[in-house]
């Protein structure tokens, strides 16, 4: 996002460009394609291999899906996707591994909710998180995940993070946890 000049992608629409529902690529479930998800550009600007949606979506460029494959990595879904105004391949990154792994102590804050905030079925659940750690040990050798209960993150492994880097993929920022 701090990228000046960049494109900024738009609310996730179908081939009828209807809007879809954007949080069900934060579920760490397998999805069914559903034809191809376009993104609307606005404003226009430098294009990225690694970008966020408006809904903190990852959308990637084919050379991310290379890399992904060089690499064994599996606990990911790539969902194909076009870019209004731009050729491709692009994808959305759908994490396949959600672990319990927020470390609350070290956290700089955690909120939870509460019956009194009126969504009961959210009740026990993070509500805010700043400042996000994790416990290591509980990670499981994972190279890529959202942790439990803030699926807003995306958590992946230094080898993975190394990567990355090594291929010069552009858009991304790391922040360690």
């Amino acid at each position: 996002m701090r990228i000046t000049g960049r494109w900024h992608l738009r609310h996730p629409v179908d081939e009828h460009g209807e809007k879809i529902n954007p949080w069900q690529f934060t579920k760490g479930q397998w999805l069914e394609p559903q034809g191809t998800i376009r993104f609307p550009v606005k404003p226009d600007g430098v294009a990225l291999d690694f970008t966020l949606d408006a809904f903190l979506t990852p959308v990637v460029h084919g050379r991310v899906v290379q890399l992904f494959e060089r690499l064994g990595i599996q606990d990911v879904q790539f969902l194909p996707s076009q870019i209004e105004g731009h050729s491709g391949p692009y994808f959305i990154l759908n994490t396949l591994r959600v672990i319990r792994c927020i470390d609350d102590t070290r956290c700089e804050e955690v909120q939870y909710w509460k019956p009194e905030d009126g969504e009961p079925e959210k009740v026990g659940e993070y509500r805010f998180v700043a400042g996000l750690r994790i416990d290591p040990t509980k990670a499981e050798g994972a190279r890529i995940f959202r942790p439990w209960g803030w699926p807003l993150a995306l958590i992946i492994s230094e080898g993975l993070k190394q990567a990355l880097e090594a291929e010069h993929i552009t858009g991304t920022r790391f922040v360690e946890v």
